[in-house]
């Protein structure tokens, strides 16, 4: 009897870009099983392009969560296009992410800035797959539409609903992407490497997603995080590089505990008192909801202590865009 044939590892980068909040970043934690990439209702909350590594039997996919696209005003927006517009050239191949539903009359309306997106995608040259998210808030026959409106704006690789909420279809999802990036002799990363971020930048964007879920008003996009320590010297085992400055390992529980010491910087006086609170209650809030995150994410204790400073313009500012990680990334 004939054994059957084995498929041939694949292995490859992929771009996850599209309109802001679309779901990019929901995908990426789905598909990690981790809350890797933060998540607000509120649009502009990934600045800065994420890798999340899927290793599978026969395909490991270097997935990076990107800014959502959109027509840009001030230093900070452009810096966040630029870089998923930087990413489209770097990667093997893209999952452009649309929203399922249609307007009330069951008509699907293409925005300019999706349009321009979809442009720049087919300026990359690199094989897309159309990924229409959110397919858990549609009515199936919704769908047909949505796929309809969008066949004919690319020439898209495979088209693929699915809700990264519920995990349904993702799995479908990937086995399309997986098709798509080259064939490998190896795997890009080690089996166990979920991320390149390391544990001090998580610490920040886990703070920074608490400022954008508790505040209200414009805190959200004028409010950024820089880790100032990231002491991991009562951690059990240590290895013997600082995990501040090493990947971020599935399933890397060490216990023992970890101190971070963060400044929220916001840009006027008033918005401080906003993220501070009343006798400090929204500080607390937001230091208690992201240290018990962190703890899950760290697997051992966290201690975290908090304080807000308003730097004048930081967004408007290449200095602070630089120092803060957002310009100039990789």
């Amino acid at each position: 009897m004939a054994r059957k044939k084995q498929n041939p590892f694949r292995a490859g980068f992929v771009a996850i870009v599209g309109r802001p909040n679309v779901g990019k970043s929901t995908l990426l934690n789905r598909v990690l099983g981790e809350h890797l990439a933060i998540v607000s209702p509120r649009p502009q909350t990934t600045r800065t392009r994420i890798l999340g590594v899927h290793s599978g039997p026969d395909v490991q996919l270097a997935l990076f969560d990107t800014p959502g696209l959109h027509r840009a005003k001030g230093a900070l927006n452009k810096q966040m296009v630029e870089v998923a517009l930087r990413t489209l050239a770097e990667v093997d191949a893209v999952l452009f992410l649309v929203e399922a539903g249609t307007g009330p009359d069951g008509r699907v309306e293409v925005g300019d800035a999706t349009r321009w997106g979809i442009e720049e995608v087919a300026r990359s040259g690199k094989p897309a797959v159309l990924g229409v998210s959110k397919m858990d808030r549609a009515p199936r026959p919704s769908l047909l539409p949505v796929i309809e409106a969008y066949r004919s704006l690319h020439a898209w690789a495979e088209i693929v609903p699915f809700s990264g909420l519920t995990g349904e279809n993702v799995d479908v999802l990937l086995e399309a992407l997986a098709r798509h990036v080259p064939e490998s002799d190896e795997p890009l990363f080690p089996p166990d490497v979920m991320t390149d971020q390391a544990e001090r930048q998580l610490a920040a964007e886990y703070v920074r997603e608490q400022v954008m879920l508790q505040t209200r008003q414009e805190i959200p996009y004028a409010a950024a995080v820089e880790v100032e320590e990231f002491d991991e010297s009562g951690r059990r085992d240590p290895p013997p590089q600082p995990r501040s400055t090493g990947r971020w390992k599935s399933g890397d529980k060490r216990g023992g505990l970890v101190r971070i010491a963060a400044s929220i910087l916001v840009e006027r006086e008033s918005q401080k008192a906003i993220v501070i609170g009343k006798q400090g209650s929204m500080l607390k809030q937001i230091g208690t909801k992201a240290r018990e995150n962190l703890e899950r994410l760290l697997g051992c204790k966290v201690f975290l202590a908090l304080n807000v400073k308003v730097e004048e313009r930081w967004s408007e500012r290449d200095a602070a865009l630089k120092r803060l990680g957002i310009w100039g990334e990789r």
